[in-house]
């Protein structure tokens, strides 16, 4: 996807977003009185305090610690050498205890920012891939995608209480006249909700190929790096998920929308990998997921994901790697 078309689309979404929010809680409004008017800012206020608190929830769930530049000199080097050429202030350097290889980017005005990778991603991927991972980290920082996320995912959960606190008082006000409209209304917030859900996560996956094009831009051949990077996290995910599922149920994927790869998608994306011998090269698995086509069952499938395609993205770091 070209650069021009990627803009279009983030801008044209934010844009539907808001529009569509905009004029159906004015349709609300008018249907419902005033009432309705302190929903908005208690979710508002609801969502923010979780901004900020999100960060202390995410080190609690993913056990994560920060990593002091005497334990890890040359990743603190590595994270401090592409911020550099991101040109953003270095983030804190933090890692989790968990077995799925994964990184991801988070952080608050309480926190800072941090950048996180798994004790998972730093026994699977070789160094220069774990140094094109981190340039995709700090592509979601630089583009301020936490905060972006953030807001538009605020406007989803506006109408998402609207409507069951709606649908909860017809149930319990079957008496009153108007029950049967707070009963419409709560129906058409819910469908409103799955729509502007539907926008949010085409947007968290346009933002998924803008932080692919930041790490090529910083790290010296990032389309090859972060490409192989990619298709090994895939193929490690489905194994180590495998494993957890038969003894400890998992780790949690609450947060999975910060992560570089979507571990839910992991069984699915790697069907592409399936038939590759555990001792394939780097470049192979690449090659190999390239050939795959994308099916109408992996289109439908991605419009529920907070990720793209496997096969698409790896096919749009290939254009990138060509231009």
């Amino acid at each position: 996807m070209s650069l021009w078309k990627l803009r279009f689309s983030l801008i044209g979404t934010v844009a539907l977003i808001i529009g569509l929010s905009t004029l159906f809680f004015t349709f609300l409004m008018s249907l419902a009185g005033v009432n309705l008017l302190f929903m908005p800012f208690i979710v508002i206020a609801f969502n923010i305090i979780q901004w900020l608190i999100a960060p202390y929830m995410i080190d609690a769930m993913y056990r994560v610690k920060q990593v002091n530049p005497s334990e890890d000199p040359q990743l603190h080097q590595m994270v401090e050498r592409l911020s550099q050429k991101s040109k953003i202030k270095t983030p804190k350097l933090m890692k989790a205890k968990m077995a799925i290889p994964n990184a991801f980017a988070y952080g608050s005005p309480l926190t800072g920012s941090k950048v996180a990778v798994t004790t998972g991603l730093l026994e699977t991927l070789e160094p220069e891939e774990v140094e094109a991972v981190i340039g995709h980290e700090l592509g979601h920082l630089k583009h301020h995608d936490v905060q972006v996320m953030m807001f538009v995912s605020i406007l989803p959960a506006i109408f998402y209480y609207i409507g069951y606190s709606m649908l909860w008082s017809s149930m319990f006000n079957r008496r009153d006249r108007d029950s049967g409209g707070a009963a419409i209304i709560g129906l058409i917030s819910i469908a409103l909700y799955w729509v502007l859900t539907l926008f949010t996560l085409y947007l968290s996956r346009i933002r998924e190929y803008f932080a692919d094009r930041h790490s090529v831009s910083v790290v010296d051949d990032g389309s090859r790096k972060l490409s192989e990077g990619l298709a090994k996290i895939v193929n490690s995910t489905k194994r180590v998920k495998q494993t957890q599922r038969k003894t400890s149920g998992g780790d949690s994927n609450s947060f999975k929308a910060l992560f570089i790869s979507d571990p839910d998608r992991a069984e699915i994306d790697s069907e592409a990998l399936s038939h590759l011998g555990s001792f394939s090269g780097d470049r192979r698995l690449v090659e190999e997921v390239l050939k795959q086509k994308v099916t109408t069952f992996d289109r439908v499938m991605e419009v529920f994901s907070t990720h793209p395609n496997i096969v698409k993205r790896l096919r749009a770091l290939q254009e990138l790697e060509q231009a």
